[in-house]
Protein backbone atom coordinates (compact mmCIF):
# COMPACT_ATOMS: atom_id res chain seq x y z
CA UNK A 1 0.00 0.00 0.00
CA UNK A 2 1.10 3.54 -1.34
CA UNK A 3 2.54 5.83 1.98
CA UNK A 4 2.38 9.74 1.89
CA UNK A 5 6.15 9.37 1.37
CA UNK A 6 5.27 7.61 -1.86
CA UNK A 7 3.43 10.45 -3.19
CA UNK A 8 5.46 12.85 -1.95
CA UNK A 9 8.76 11.33 -3.69
CA UNK A 10 5.93 10.71 -7.49
CA UNK A 11 5.23 14.69 -6.94
CA UNK A 12 8.51 15.72 -6.01
CA UNK A 13 7.62 17.75 -2.88
CA UNK A 14 8.15 16.93 0.89
CA UNK A 15 5.66 15.05 3.29
CA UNK A 16 4.92 18.18 4.64
CA UNK A 17 3.31 20.10 1.30
CA UNK A 18 1.32 16.68 0.57
CA UNK A 19 -0.44 16.94 3.66
CA UNK A 20 -0.93 20.23 2.73
CA UNK A 21 -2.73 19.43 -0.12
CA UNK A 22 -4.87 16.77 1.12
CA UNK A 23 -6.03 18.76 3.78
CA UNK A 24 -6.57 21.74 2.13
CA UNK A 25 -3.89 24.32 4.40
CA UNK A 26 -4.21 27.41 2.75
CA UNK A 27 -1.88 28.69 5.35
CA UNK A 28 0.96 28.68 3.23
CA UNK A 29 1.25 29.17 -0.26
CA UNK A 30 1.27 26.41 -3.00
CA UNK A 31 1.44 26.76 -7.03
CA UNK A 32 -1.60 25.12 -8.80
CA UNK A 33 1.13 23.26 -10.47
CA UNK A 34 2.30 21.62 -7.42
CA UNK A 35 -1.70 20.82 -6.09
CA UNK A 36 -1.68 19.25 -9.30
CA UNK A 37 1.18 17.19 -9.20
CA UNK A 38 0.32 16.12 -5.68
CA UNK A 39 -3.55 14.72 -7.26
CA UNK A 40 -2.11 13.30 -9.81
CA UNK A 41 0.50 11.36 -7.48
CA UNK A 42 -2.01 10.49 -5.37
CA UNK A 43 -4.83 9.34 -8.16
CA UNK A 44 -1.37 7.09 -9.93
CA UNK A 45 -0.58 5.62 -6.64
CA UNK A 46 -4.02 4.68 -5.33
CA UNK A 47 -2.98 6.41 -2.29
CA UNK A 48 -5.51 6.59 0.59
CA UNK A 49 -5.89 8.66 3.99
CA UNK A 50 -6.89 5.88 5.57
CA UNK A 51 -4.30 2.62 6.28
CA UNK A 52 -7.38 0.54 7.06
CA UNK A 53 -8.00 -2.32 5.12
CA UNK A 54 -11.47 -2.13 2.87
CA UNK A 55 -14.22 -3.75 5.29
CA UNK A 56 -15.88 -6.87 4.15
CA UNK A 57 -19.58 -6.88 3.27
CA UNK A 58 -21.14 -10.17 4.85
CA UNK A 59 -24.63 -10.44 3.25
CA UNK A 60 -26.55 -9.77 6.96
CA UNK A 61 -30.40 -8.53 7.44
CA UNK A 62 -29.92 -6.34 10.70
CA UNK A 63 -29.61 -2.99 10.43
CA UNK A 64 -26.12 -2.36 11.77
CA UNK A 65 -24.69 -4.35 8.92
CA UNK A 66 -26.64 -1.76 6.58
CA UNK A 67 -25.57 1.31 8.39
CA UNK A 68 -21.65 0.06 7.10
CA UNK A 69 -22.97 -0.10 3.56
CA UNK A 70 -22.52 3.02 1.29
CA UNK A 71 -23.44 2.83 -1.97
CA UNK A 72 -22.85 5.83 -4.27
CA UNK A 73 -23.94 6.95 -7.97
CA UNK A 74 -21.69 8.96 -10.93
CA UNK A 75 -24.27 10.84 -13.53
CA UNK A 76 -23.75 11.35 -16.55
CA UNK A 77 -25.08 14.89 -17.13
CA UNK A 78 -23.19 17.54 -19.36
CA UNK A 79 -24.21 20.84 -16.98
CA UNK A 80 -26.86 21.15 -14.92
CA UNK A 81 -26.56 18.41 -12.21
CA UNK A 82 -29.79 18.04 -11.60
CA UNK A 83 -31.74 19.13 -14.63
CA UNK A 84 -31.84 16.57 -16.85
CA UNK A 85 -35.13 15.13 -16.63
CA UNK A 86 -34.02 11.72 -18.25
CA UNK A 87 -31.38 10.99 -15.51
CA UNK A 88 -33.59 12.04 -12.86
CA UNK A 89 -36.10 9.50 -13.39
CA UNK A 90 -33.24 6.84 -13.35
CA UNK A 91 -32.19 8.22 -10.25
CA UNK A 92 -35.69 8.00 -8.62
CA UNK A 93 -35.59 4.56 -9.37
CA UNK A 94 -32.05 4.07 -8.00
CA UNK A 95 -33.49 6.08 -4.58
CA UNK A 96 -36.78 4.28 -4.21
CA UNK A 97 -35.07 0.69 -4.54
CA UNK A 98 -32.39 1.34 -2.04
CA UNK A 99 -34.96 2.89 0.42
CA UNK A 100 -37.07 -0.33 0.16
CA UNK A 101 -34.28 -2.12 0.86
CA UNK A 102 -33.04 0.38 4.00
CA UNK A 103 -30.12 2.11 2.34
CA UNK A 104 -29.47 5.52 1.37
CA UNK A 105 -27.50 7.67 -1.31
CA UNK A 106 -24.13 8.44 0.19
CA UNK A 107 -22.98 10.37 -2.47
CA UNK A 108 -24.39 11.92 -5.80
CA UNK A 109 -21.65 13.22 -8.18
CA UNK A 110 -21.02 13.40 -12.04
CA UNK A 111 -18.48 12.61 -14.62
CA UNK A 112 -17.35 16.25 -15.00
CA UNK A 113 -16.91 16.57 -11.27
CA UNK A 114 -14.54 13.70 -11.07
CA UNK A 115 -12.37 15.27 -14.04
CA UNK A 116 -11.03 17.20 -11.09
CA UNK A 117 -8.70 15.08 -8.93
CA UNK A 118 -9.37 16.44 -5.47
CA UNK A 119 -13.31 15.52 -5.96
CA UNK A 120 -12.02 12.28 -7.30
CA UNK A 121 -9.65 11.31 -4.04
CA UNK A 122 -12.15 13.15 -1.66
CA UNK A 123 -15.17 11.24 -2.66
CA UNK A 124 -13.76 7.98 -2.58
CA UNK A 125 -11.23 8.38 0.82
CA UNK A 126 -13.80 6.64 2.92
CA UNK A 127 -15.14 3.42 1.83
CA UNK A 128 -17.44 2.64 -0.56
CA UNK A 129 -19.42 -0.39 -1.15
CA UNK A 130 -21.27 -0.50 -4.14
CA UNK A 131 -21.59 2.13 -7.01
CA UNK A 132 -24.44 2.91 -9.55
CA UNK A 133 -22.83 4.19 -12.48
CA UNK A 134 -24.58 6.25 -15.16
CA UNK A 135 -21.70 7.30 -17.23
CA UNK A 136 -18.49 5.57 -18.60
CA UNK A 137 -15.58 7.41 -17.54
CA UNK A 138 -12.33 8.31 -18.95
CA UNK A 139 -10.16 5.34 -18.64
CA UNK A 140 -7.66 6.78 -15.62
CA UNK A 141 -10.72 7.81 -13.32
CA UNK A 142 -12.13 4.73 -13.88
CA UNK A 143 -9.45 2.41 -13.09
CA UNK A 144 -9.31 4.38 -10.08
CA UNK A 145 -12.86 4.14 -9.30
CA UNK A 146 -12.33 0.58 -9.82
CA UNK A 147 -9.66 -0.38 -6.99
CA UNK A 148 -11.61 1.24 -4.65
CA UNK A 149 -15.16 0.05 -4.90
CA UNK A 150 -15.93 -3.55 -4.29
CA UNK A 151 -19.62 -3.53 -6.62
CA UNK A 152 -20.20 -1.73 -9.60
CA UNK A 153 -23.51 -2.00 -11.31
CA UNK A 154 -23.33 0.51 -14.93
CA UNK A 155 -26.24 2.28 -16.53
CA UNK A 156 -25.87 2.37 -20.18
CA UNK A 157 -21.43 2.26 -19.82
CA UNK A 158 -19.51 0.69 -22.25
CA UNK A 159 -17.81 -1.15 -19.36
CA UNK A 160 -17.29 -5.05 -20.28
CA UNK A 161 -15.82 -6.05 -16.72
CA UNK A 162 -19.55 -4.86 -14.37
CA UNK A 163 -22.65 -5.40 -14.68
CA UNK A 164 -25.08 -2.93 -17.02
CA UNK A 165 -28.24 -1.88 -17.37
CA UNK A 166 -30.02 -0.52 -19.96
CA UNK A 167 -31.64 -0.43 -23.67
CA UNK A 168 -30.62 -1.13 -26.96
CA UNK A 169 -29.57 2.18 -28.15
CA UNK A 170 -28.95 0.74 -32.10
CA UNK A 171 -32.67 -0.80 -31.57
CA UNK A 172 -34.12 2.62 -30.71
CA UNK A 173 -32.58 4.62 -33.25
CA UNK A 174 -33.64 1.84 -36.07
CA UNK A 175 -37.23 1.90 -34.42
CA UNK A 176 -37.79 5.73 -34.83
CA UNK A 177 -36.53 6.04 -38.31
CA UNK A 178 -38.98 3.12 -39.66
CA UNK A 179 -41.33 4.66 -38.30
CA UNK A 180 -40.79 8.07 -39.82
CA UNK A 181 -40.07 6.14 -43.61
CA UNK A 182 -43.44 4.24 -42.66
CA UNK A 183 -45.09 8.20 -42.59
CA UNK A 184 -43.29 8.18 -46.52
CA UNK A 185 -40.34 10.22 -45.59
CA UNK A 186 -37.27 9.78 -47.38
CA UNK A 187 -34.70 12.95 -46.36
CA UNK A 188 -34.51 12.23 -42.43
CA UNK A 189 -31.64 13.82 -40.61
CA UNK A 190 -30.58 12.92 -37.10
CA UNK A 191 -29.95 15.16 -34.01
CA UNK A 192 -27.69 13.80 -31.35
CA UNK A 193 -24.36 14.51 -29.57
CA UNK A 194 -20.76 13.19 -29.18
CA UNK A 195 -19.90 10.65 -26.35
CA UNK A 196 -16.10 10.12 -24.99
CA UNK A 197 -14.73 9.61 -28.24
CA UNK A 198 -16.00 13.19 -29.29
CA UNK A 199 -17.60 11.40 -32.68
CA UNK A 200 -21.21 11.53 -33.05
CA UNK A 201 -20.88 8.67 -35.70
CA UNK A 202 -19.50 6.55 -33.24
CA UNK A 203 -22.41 6.40 -30.96
CA UNK A 204 -24.85 3.68 -31.32
CA UNK A 205 -27.80 5.59 -32.05
CA UNK A 206 -26.34 7.27 -34.69
CA UNK A 207 -25.56 3.77 -36.53
CA UNK A 208 -28.73 2.48 -36.06
CA UNK A 209 -29.87 5.70 -37.77
CA UNK A 210 -27.51 5.39 -40.50
CA UNK A 211 -27.54 1.52 -40.90
CA UNK A 212 -31.55 1.74 -41.79
CA UNK A 213 -31.59 4.50 -43.68
CA UNK A 214 -29.36 2.66 -46.29
CA UNK A 215 -31.44 -0.43 -45.54
CA UNK A 216 -34.38 1.31 -47.19
CA UNK A 217 -32.21 2.50 -49.95
CA UNK A 218 -31.98 6.14 -48.45
CA UNK A 219 -29.22 8.50 -48.66
CA UNK A 220 -27.82 10.72 -45.20
CA UNK A 221 -26.58 14.12 -45.69
CA UNK A 222 -24.39 15.33 -43.61
CA UNK A 223 -26.11 18.50 -43.69
CA UNK A 224 -28.65 16.82 -41.56
CA UNK A 225 -26.75 15.19 -39.29
CA UNK A 226 -26.37 17.88 -36.35
CA UNK A 227 -24.09 16.86 -33.45
CA UNK A 228 -25.45 19.72 -30.96
CA UNK A 229 -23.36 18.23 -27.94
CA UNK A 230 -26.68 17.51 -26.15
CA UNK A 231 -26.97 21.24 -25.70
CA UNK A 232 -30.43 22.30 -26.70
CA UNK A 233 -29.18 26.40 -27.26
CA UNK A 234 -26.65 24.95 -29.69
CA UNK A 235 -29.44 22.35 -31.25
CA UNK A 236 -31.69 25.35 -31.64
CA UNK A 237 -28.90 27.25 -34.00
CA UNK A 238 -28.31 24.70 -35.71
CA UNK A 239 -32.01 24.02 -36.92
CA UNK A 240 -32.30 27.88 -37.26
CA UNK A 241 -29.30 27.87 -39.73
CA UNK A 242 -30.83 25.14 -41.89
CA UNK A 243 -33.72 26.82 -41.52
CA UNK A 244 -32.48 29.73 -43.29
CA UNK A 245 -30.59 28.15 -45.83
CA UNK A 246 -34.03 26.31 -46.62
CA UNK A 247 -31.93 23.25 -46.58
CA UNK A 248 -33.75 20.75 -44.20
CA UNK A 249 -35.30 17.65 -44.22
CA UNK A 250 -38.48 16.92 -43.97
CA UNK A 251 -38.02 14.61 -40.95
CA UNK A 252 -35.69 14.85 -37.47
CA UNK A 253 -34.77 11.63 -35.62
CA UNK A 254 -33.38 13.33 -32.22
CA UNK A 255 -31.61 11.03 -30.30
CA UNK A 256 -32.82 12.68 -26.96
CA UNK A 257 -36.51 14.38 -26.07
CA UNK A 258 -34.65 17.54 -24.59
CA UNK A 259 -32.76 17.78 -28.26
CA UNK A 260 -36.02 16.89 -29.99
CA UNK A 261 -38.16 19.97 -27.82
CA UNK A 262 -35.31 22.08 -28.78
CA UNK A 263 -35.84 21.35 -32.38
CA UNK A 264 -39.18 21.87 -32.30
CA UNK A 265 -38.73 25.28 -30.82
CA UNK A 266 -36.26 26.33 -33.94
CA UNK A 267 -38.56 24.78 -36.68
CA UNK A 268 -41.40 27.28 -34.58
CA UNK A 269 -39.62 29.99 -34.68
CA UNK A 270 -38.67 29.85 -38.51
CA UNK A 271 -42.55 29.60 -39.54
CA UNK A 272 -41.68 25.88 -40.18
CA UNK A 273 -45.21 24.03 -39.56
CA UNK A 274 -44.78 20.38 -37.83
CA UNK A 275 -45.70 17.97 -39.09
CA UNK A 276 -46.88 18.95 -42.50
CA UNK A 277 -43.51 20.70 -43.25
CA UNK A 278 -40.84 18.82 -40.96
CA UNK A 279 -41.91 15.77 -38.72
CA UNK A 280 -40.15 15.01 -35.39
CA UNK A 281 -39.55 12.19 -33.23
CA UNK A 282 -37.45 12.22 -29.90
CA UNK A 283 -35.88 9.30 -27.74
CA UNK A 284 -36.79 8.57 -23.63
CA UNK A 285 -40.74 10.07 -23.34
CA UNK A 286 -39.75 12.00 -20.50
CA UNK A 287 -42.63 13.61 -18.70
CA UNK A 288 -42.88 16.84 -20.57
CA UNK A 289 -42.68 14.96 -23.90
CA UNK A 290 -46.14 15.01 -24.04
CA UNK A 291 -46.81 18.38 -23.21
CA UNK A 292 -44.88 19.86 -26.08
CA UNK A 293 -46.18 22.06 -28.81
CA UNK A 294 -47.20 19.97 -30.68
CA UNK A 295 -46.82 16.78 -28.06
CA UNK A 296 -43.80 14.63 -29.05
CA UNK A 297 -43.97 11.32 -30.67
CA UNK A 298 -41.13 9.33 -29.22
CA UNK A 299 -39.62 5.99 -28.20
CA UNK A 300 -40.46 4.99 -24.39
CA UNK A 301 -37.54 4.54 -22.35
CA UNK A 302 -38.68 2.25 -18.80
CA UNK A 303 -36.15 4.69 -17.47
CA UNK A 304 -37.58 4.82 -13.86
CA UNK A 305 -37.51 0.58 -13.85
CA UNK A 306 -33.64 0.55 -15.27
CA UNK A 307 -32.72 2.53 -11.99
CA UNK A 308 -34.86 0.00 -9.69
CA UNK A 309 -33.04 -2.91 -11.98
CA UNK A 310 -29.74 -1.67 -11.45
CA UNK A 311 -29.50 -1.43 -7.68
CA UNK A 312 -31.17 -4.98 -7.35
CA UNK A 313 -28.38 -6.05 -9.23
CA UNK A 314 -26.04 -4.64 -7.12
CA UNK A 315 -27.46 -5.28 -4.05
CA UNK A 316 -27.73 -9.48 -5.68
CA UNK A 317 -23.42 -8.58 -6.13
CA UNK A 318 -23.12 -7.09 -2.77
CA UNK A 319 -24.78 -10.24 -1.02
CA UNK A 320 -22.36 -12.64 -2.88
CA UNK A 321 -23.35 -13.16 -6.39
CA UNK A 322 -19.81 -13.89 -8.37
CA UNK A 323 -21.05 -14.86 -11.37
CA UNK A 324 -19.42 -13.49 -14.86
CA UNK A 325 -20.69 -10.14 -15.28
CA UNK A 326 -24.40 -10.05 -17.23
CA UNK A 327 -26.08 -7.21 -19.40
CA UNK A 328 -30.20 -6.47 -19.03
CA UNK A 329 -31.52 -5.01 -21.97
CA UNK A 330 -34.89 -3.40 -21.20
CA UNK A 331 -37.97 -3.53 -23.46
CA UNK A 332 -38.83 -0.13 -25.32
CA UNK A 333 -41.99 0.82 -27.05
CA UNK A 334 -42.74 3.18 -29.96
CA UNK A 335 -45.26 6.15 -28.61
CA UNK A 336 -47.10 7.99 -31.61
CA UNK A 337 -48.37 11.41 -30.99
CA UNK A 338 -48.87 14.85 -32.86
CA UNK A 339 -45.07 15.51 -34.48
CA UNK A 340 -45.07 13.09 -36.96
Amino acid sequence: MSTIRDVAKLAKVSTATVSRVLNNDTKYKITDETRERVWQAVTQLNYKISASPKRKVTPKDDAESKSHIKIGCILSVTKDKYNDPYFMSILSGVEERLLSAGYNIAFIRTGIELNDNKVLFNTFSEPITGLILMESLNSETYEYIRKQVPYIVGIDTERGDIDNVGYDHYHVASMAVNHLIEKGHTRIGYIGGSGLTSNLKDSRRYRGYYSTMHAAGLSVNSDWVIDCMWDEAVCIEKVNHLCKTRNYPTAFFAASDLMAMAALNGLYNNGISVPHEVAVIGLSNIEVSKYSNPPLSTIDIPTKEIGMVAVDNLLDRINGNVLLPKKVILPNRLVVRSST
